[in-house]
């Protein structure tokens, strides 16, 4: 199924969002029984960390990458390369791997994940600006 350019970046947006506030609610079920200053400021430290080593500029260069693109349509699959399909794959298997085998100790899930989460939801909020600005140039050129 072909859609729309700027709609890949719409489906980026749905995607990151969706697994953003998965990871986020789990983090903040989590979370009562942690409830510390110290936690709250490595909750914060991981959020900053994802945010710009890695999904702040995942979200710029897959933005360019689909701005890039001269055909108007394109396979729905086409909002990641390959590279950010086996990240997220990877990603997923492991924080399902780490949860239902119990290594990581509850405080963790916690923490790490409220800011993973935090990280993950604003780097599909990001994709859903970029796509709002995308669609307003779009229908300025009109």
């Amino acid at each position: 199924m072909k859609v729309k350019r700027n709609t890949l970046l719409l489906l980026a947006c749905l995607v990151w969002s969706a697994a953003g506030f998965n990871i986020l609610r789990i983090g903040l079920t989590a979370y009562p029984a942690y409830r510390t200053g110290l936690n709250y400021l490595l909750s914060l430290l991981v959020f900053a960390v994802f945010q710009q080593m890695i999904f702040g500029k995942l979200v710029k260069k897959h933005t360019a990458r689909i701005t890039a693109y001269l055909e108007e349509r394109h396979f729905f699959l086409k909002f990641f390369d390959k590279k950010a399909f086996v990240i997220m794959a990877v990603m997923m298997s492991g924080g399902i791997g780490l949860r239902v085998s119990g290594l990581a100790p509850e405080r963790f899930i916690a923490v790490f994940y409220t800011g993973l989460g935090a990280a993950l939801l604003l780097a599909g909020l990001l994709f859903g600006r970029n796509y709002g600005k995308a669609a307003f140039a779009a229908s300025s050129e009109s």
